[in-house]
């Protein structure tokens, strides 16, 4: 937990610039940053069948630093920093160890990088895309049975999942600063060759890959833009 609040504090002192700093040349590079609120699903297969995910809502603790260079009016690049908090819920969840169902509830903390381009009128209405590598921190996994919680795993830079994740994201930030962004991540969740400690491969027939909406204000914007 003391790595989790070293690296929040991190990412904090990361964004504190860009409420200081003005865009007053364009062929600079300035800093911005924005929480982001995150509506996540997961695209899951299980012994080769499809399976639903239930909508996660994950408001914390998510943060992004952007560092970005417009090399025009109308495009810009960006790279970054973020702590992000993503998972998915499986509401039928087959343990291969007993053949029961049961719902779960999975999250990690990540730590990523993006690199990106920005098309349009960067000082109103643009489009963003690109691509993230994030680094997995903390992983936690829950387990329900007739709506109560009988189990809870956790655990830094856990072999239950895959510790190097990626995707890629498209978005579009809006004049007043609202920005409203889409990822999907081309990695699997779960290390599907994970073995416990009774000999199973609690993952070896689940196929997750993560997707998500997420809501941010002010991720590509000074606190002292002018929309018009």
């Amino acid at each position: 937990m003391k790595i989790l609040i070293c690296l929040f504090v991190c990412s904090l002192t990361l964004t504190i610039p860009c409420f200081s700093q003005s865009k007053t040349n364009s062929s600079k590079a300035y800093v911005t940053s924005g929480g982001e609120l995150i509506f996540s699903f997961a695209n899951i297969e299980q012994d080769g069948s499809s399976e639903n995910s239930i909508l996660r809502f994950s408001p914390v603790i998510n943060l992004q630093g952007m560092l970005n260079k417009d090399l025009s009016e109308k495009f810009g690049v960006f790279t970054g920093l973020a702590l992000r908090n993503v998972g998915y819920i499986m509401d039928d969840y087959k343990d291969p160890s007993n053949n029961l169902n049961y719902k779960k509830k999975f999250r990690s903390y990540n730590l990523g990088i993006p690199v990106g381009f920005k098309v349009g009128n960067l000082d109103k209405t643009f489009f963003y895309g690109g691509y993230e590598g994030e680094v997995a921190l903390a992983y936690k996994e829950k387990t329900y049975e007739g709506g109560d919680k009988t189990n809870k795993i956790t655990g830094w830079f856990s072999n239950r999942q895959e510790i190097f994740q990626h995707g890629f994201l498209a978005g579009i930030q809006f004049p007043y600063g609202a920005n409203l962004k889409f990822k999907y991540y081309l990695s699997e969740f779960h290390n599907r060759d994970y073995v416990d400690n009774a000999g199973v491969k609690p993952y070896a027939a689940l196929k997750s890959n993560i997707y998500y909406f997420s809501l941010s204000f002010f991720l590509f914007k000074n606190l002292d833009f002018n929309a018009y």
